[in-house]
């Protein structure tokens, strides 16, 4: 992000090789500008050069959280990357549509091959890409330190940090059984969680926490909330007087309170961060 930063050329330049400025290969040169963009950090025109830019939400991480230290950072990359129906189809796919609580490798690549074949209207794509996303998938979410034990050294972490919240676990490692996990709710911070329901309110001031727990790309599929916890996270919001949580006659509904934008509340997070830190110190 500091070089994107710098130097809005930097992925294309002829002054300075990419590879010689990040110290990666070429391959993962084009990867890392790929996945900037995918969890909703950069963007680059589609016509014209192909400059990277910060999105209104990169200037934010970058302005407040640029090490991505923050659990909520990790949260809000979380929605973004889980949301990417087109960019990063098996990850929206997997929190999204795939229903299974508990799978192997092979549960996953059929159910995907199944929404493929129904929803991409003639797509062509090779098994092993769909293998290599489930692997990419597994690795993202669960630290090597449960996954292989034994071959980890304390000096050689290399895990993705998204493995810190928690999403997917190793059920069986004998037989390649993985399941979903529930994060633990105190994780959540409200203006996170407030932050996504905004994003998928479209202006909506009323929304059912049926819709909030089953619709995709809200909270309950991006985060894999139960019922239970997902309420508990909304009444931390309630106690903010953000929302209003209805739940008589069978209404089920909550109702925003405040004219808030996503990026209002993504501020507000690091802001809260920021006032708690002051008050610690």
């Amino acid at each position: 992000m500091r070089k994107v930063h710098d130097k809005a050329d930097v992925f294309i330049s002829h002054d300075e090789n990419p590879m010689d400025v990040f110290g990666i290969g070429a391959n993962m040169v084009k990867s890392l500008r790929y996945w900037l963009q995918v969890v909703g950090l950069t963007f680059e025109p589609t016509k014209g050069k192909r400059l990277q830019s910060f999105t209104d939400f990169g200037k934010l991480v970058y302005k407040y959280d640029k090490y991505i230290e923050e659990l909520g950072t990790l949260y809000l990359l979380q929605y973004q990357l889980a949301s990417q129906k087109e960019k990063a189809t098996a990850w929206y796919f997997f929190f999204n549509e795939f229903s299974m609580s508990q799978f192997t490798r092979d549960d996953f690549i059929i159910a995907l091959q199944k929404y493929i074949t129904m929803n991409e209207n003639g797509a062509t794509y090779a098994l092993r890409s769909l293998t290599d996303d489930f692997q990419c998938i597994i690795n993202t979410y669960l630290p090597r330190y449960k996954s292989n034990p034994g071959k980890i050294s304390p000096e050689n972490n290399i895990d993705c940090p998204l493995g810190e919240l928690g999403l997917v676990d190793l059920l069986n490692k004998k037989q390649k059984i993985y399941k979903k996990s529930i994060p633990v709710g105190s994780t959540l911070n409200p203006y996170i969680v407030l932050a996504v329901i905004v994003d998928n309110a479209k202006n909506r001031k009323e929304i059912t926490l049926s819709e909030l727990l089953t619709s995709p790309c809200n909270i309950g599929k991006v985060f894999n909330l139960d019922s239970i916890t997902m309420l508990d996270v909304l009444y931390r919001i309630e106690k903010l007087n953000l929302i209003k949580i209805n739940r008589t006659a069978g209404l089920d509904v909550i109702t925003i309170q405040e004219d808030l934008s996503f990026l209002d509340c993504v501020e507000r997070y690091y802001k809260s961060i920021e006032n708690h830190d002051l008050r610690s110190a």
